[in-house]
C-alpha cells in the first residue's frame, strides 16, 4: 500500500509539472521516469522549480546557496543538461528539499508570525538546511547524518514522494547511546533484522539529546507515512519527549503561508490549504 500512495503522488506531480512547465515556459527536460528536471536560466533569480522570491533569497544567502548546489545522486542516469553543467537534487520536481526551501526561504513566510506560532518557533528563527543531527553513540562519538532543516528550536524531517523513512539493521540502531531509554524496542516497527522508519528513530533521538522539538512535515495524501510516524511515536517512552514531537502536513502549513506561496503550491504540487 505504501508504494501505491507514493506512486499515485509521483504520477500526479509528474503531470502537474508537465503542465506547469509548459504554462510558464520553463527550461526543463524529462527523465526516463517522467520526472521534470528544471534548468536554471540566464536570469540569476529564475529557476523553474522555485518561486522567484524564494530562489532570489537562496542566491543571496551563502549557506542556502551551497545547499542548493548539491549534485543529484543519480546524475549519471539523467539526460545531459542543456546548460552544460550537472543536475542538482533540487532541480527535480519530486524533491522534498526543493519544496522545503521554496516555503521556508520565502521572505514572507515567517514575517507575520503565523507560521512561527503553528510550529512553536520565533518569527526571527532562521532556517538552516542539511544540519548535522550529531546523535550521541554509545562509543562517545556522534552520528554524522543530517536533518532536513533546523528552524530555531525545531528539527524538521520533510517528505513528499519518498517511499518510506528508510530502514537500518538493528545492530546499527543499537549503537545509539539513548536508544534503550527512549524507545520500547519491542513496540517499534521492525523485521527480524532491521528497524523500519530509521530516520524517525534517529531524529527523535536527536530531539532527546539536544532538548529540541521535532516535526515531521509531510503531504496529507501520504497516509502511509503518517501511519509510519504514529507507529514510531507510540514506542517513545518519555512522555515529555512525546510532547516535543509533532506532525504537520503541507496542507495545514499552507493555511498560514503568504498568498503567492499558496498559489504556487496549489498549481505545482496540488497542495491546497485545509479548510
Amino acid at each position: 500500500m505504501a508504494l501505491g500512495y507514493a506512486a499515485a503522488l509521483r504520477a500526479e506531480l509528474a503531470e502537474r509539472n508537465r503542465r506547469y512547465a509548459a504554462r510558464h515556459r520553463c527550461a526543463c527536460c524529462e527523465s526516463r521516469g517522467g520526472v521534470t528536471l528544471y534548468e536554471p536560466v540566464a536570469e540569476p533569480a529564475a529557476h523553474g522549480n522555485f518561486l522567484a522570491a524564494s530562489y532570489a533569497a537562496i542566491q543571496k544567502d551563502a549557506e542556502w546557496r551551497a545547499r542548493f548546489r548539491k549534485e543529484h545522486s543519480h546524475k549519471r542516469n539523467l539526460p545531459q543538461p542543456e546548460h552544460g553543467g550537472v543536475w542538482r537534487e533540487l532541480d527535480s520536481c519530486m524533491s522534498s528539499d526543493a519544496l522545503l526551501m521554496n516555503v521556508f526561504c520565502h521572505p514572507q513566510t515567517l514575517r507575520d508570525g503565523r507560521v512561527g506560532t503553528m510550529l512553536g518557533v520565533s518569527e526571527h528563527a532562521r532556517p538552516r538546511f542539511g544540519v548535522r543531527a550529531r546523535v550521541p553513540l554509545a562509543s562517545g562519538l556522534d552520528d554524522r547524518t543530517e536533518v532536513d532543516m533546523r528552524l530555531g528550536e525545531l528539527l524538521v524531517e520533510a517528505k513528499l514522494t519518498e517511499t518510506d523513512f528508510q530502514q537500518k539493521t538493528k545492530g546499527v540502531v543499537d549503537r545509539y547511546r539513548d536508544f534503550e531509554g527512549v524507545f520500547d524496542r519491542r513496540a517499534l516497527p521492525q523485521t527480524k533484522v532491521k528497524y523500519l522508519s530509521y530516520q524517525l528513530i534517529r531524529n527523535v533521538l536527536a530531539a532527546q539529546a539536544t532538548g529540541l522539538a521535532f516535526c515531521v512535515l509531510l503531504d496529507a495524501r501520504r497516509q502511509d507515512l503518517i501511519e509510519d510516524w504514529h507507529a514510531v511515536l507510540r514506542a517513545v517512552r518519555p512522555m515529555e519527549l512525546r510532547t516535543r514531537c509533532k506532525t504537520l502536513t503541507w496542507q495545514e502549513l499552507a493555511t498560514v503561508l503568504p498568498s503567492p506561496l499558496q498559489r504556487f503550491l496549489a498549481e505545482k504540487y496540488g497542495i491546497e490549504p485545509e479548510d
